[in-house]
């Protein structure tokens, strides 16, 4: 029987249950090596391969090679099977196999919506725009999840008025979340890992430990379970807002499984949506977090297919700074900024920190700095435990960079400190103030936010949305002044 190639992504049943056959998982050196990852995923990634290695026994071959091209060359099975892998370059390595080798290609799972459905879907929609809500509300009609009957449960479709309030003054009132507890794979991992660094072999990012996320199926639905049981409820309200003292606030923290393949994306959302059938719990925590999981994590998996291998090369605002070696390095000390150090700190630390410290935080500076997408896109990758190819093209290039020039969203999503001084707590104790923006305490991101207009305001000056923001411009008697002072400023670390 055809033997079945399983990438370090596709480790949940759904990958394996309908083979009887044997399985192959490789593991290659050289993916670290010629990229510097952050350590707490390069230690995720083969934890979770191991772990799943030695649950499928003897069912599995488990090879250690330099490159994945190497590894495929030991097995002396004629045929290979695979689920569509999740990235342009995995597709394009196993479309290439040499020696006469064949290849089936599966269907690709680990996601609600199949590529069939969604081609036509995005057919359908003719010259229209296509957009996450319309695919959303579709993707749900399809499933059922959330409904009831033709109609969406509770009336309304989308709840996000709902769940956009500031952080509570005394933190939130909810468990932590649940913790993995590491075990005789995880301390190999790490004392390879330690071995590859001392060689030289290898260099990484960040930290490495304790390990924070599930890395087996039994330890992925565990956490799920604790976050349906425990945090669910008061997810919703603050899911926007950002705790200095509290880096989890009330996240699900199964992106990292999700994007493993360690748990089934339907399942996941209509369990969540059974808590409001069952339980009562609050209608608009269930639909914003159905909303990310079969909601937006969907639409960016089949945009990074469907708007082919060039957009990832997109520049419409032509950016072309590099990152600096700060920013890069994850150097929490080098800036005084408190919501950029903060930030900085917890993905040295642990490889995540939510959406809003990603995108208006870290994205908006790099978006106001005109830092090249292309190069931010790979340090996502790199820098974040769930961040992958086909995760970081669609979500830097388009969302956060505005790269694409509008595909995916119709302005850029970078805003002054005055939006950072009421969704996170991090402006009462910084150096610099969310209402100045010259001199020695004007906030970097009030000044960037300004600077970045200016700098563009012939693209945005006609936009919708843009329109207004632009026009504030010719309100500002400090223009000059503080453009020279940005300009000067540059990449440097505020």
């Amino acid at each position: 029987m055809t033997m079945r190639l399983l990438f370090g992504d596709q480790l949940g049943d759904h990958f394996t249950d309908d083979h009887d056959g044997r399985f192959l998982m490789i593991e290659s050196r050289a993916v670290f090596r010629r990229r510097r990852f952050q350590r707490a995923k390069a230690h995720l990634v083969l934890s979770a391969m191991r772990h799943r290695a030695a649950e499928l026994g003897d069912r599995v071959q488990h090879v250690r090679a330099e490159t994945y091209a190497d590894g495929l060359a030991r097995v002396r099975s004629k045929g290979l099977q695979v689920v569509h892998p999740t990235s342009r370059a995995a597709l394009a390595l196993v479309r290439s196999q040499p020696g006469g080798k064949e290849v089936e290609l599966l269907p690709a799972r680990g996601f609600v919506t199949s590529m069939d459905d969604f081609t036509s879907w995005a057919e359908g929609r003719g010259s229209k725009r296509l957009l996450m809500e319309d695919f959303y509300r579709d993707s749900r009609r399809r499933t059922g999840v959330l409904m009831d009957g033709d109609e969406p449960v509770g009336g309304a479709w989308n709840y996000d008025k709902d769940n956009r309030e500031p952080p509570p003054r005394t933190g939130l009132d909810v468990p932590g979340p649940w913790w993995p507890e590491e075990d005789e794979i995880d301390e190999q991992v790490r004392r390879d890992l330690d071995d590859w660094e001392a060689s030289g072999e290898v260099a990484f990012l960040g930290a490495d430990g304790p390990r924070r996320f599930a890395v087996t199926q039994d330890e992925a639905h565990r956490a799920l379970d604790h976050f349906l049981e425990h945090r669910l409820e008061v997810f919703g309200t603050y899911e926007d807002a950002v705790l200095h003292d509290d880096p989890w606030m009330a996240h699900s923290l199964v992106s990292a499984p999700l994007n493993l393949g360690l748990l089934d994306p339907l399942d996941v959302v209509r369990r969540a949506a059974e808590r409001h059938a069952t339980d009562g719990t609050r209608l608009a925590s269930v639909e914003g977090f159905v909303r990310q999981v079969m909601g937006w994590r969907d639409y960016v998996w089949h945009l990074y297919w469907h708007l082919g291998e060039d957009y990832r090369h997109r520049n419409a605002l032509r950016a072309r700074r590099r990152i600096p070696g700060w920013f890069a390095d994850l150097d929490a000390d080098a800036t005084e900024a408190a919501c950029l150090s903060h930030t900085l700190a917890g993905v040295h630390a642990h490889g995540w920190v939510h959406h809003i410290p990603r995108l208006m935080i870290l994205g908006s500076y790099a978006l106001q700095r005109g830092w090249d997408p292309a190069e931010l896109t790979d340090w996502f990758h790199r820098s974040f435990v769930d961040g992958y190819d086909r995760v970081m093209v669609p979500n830097v290039v388009g969302m956060s960079q505005h790269a694409d020039g509008g595909v995916m969203a119709t302005k850029p999503y970078t805003s002054g400190g005055a939006y950072l001084d009421r969704m996170t707590d991090h402006c009462g104790g910084c150096r610099f103030d969310p209402k100045v923006r010259v001199g020695d305490d004007a906030c970097p991101f009030t000044a960037g936010y300004w600077w970045f207009l200016d700098r563009h305001r012939e693209r945005f000056e006609h936009a919708p949305r843009m329109r207004q923001a632009v026009r504030g411009l010719d309100r500002l008697a400090d223009l000059d002044a503080l453009v020279e002072q940005e300009d000067r400023r540059g990449s440097k670390a505020p």
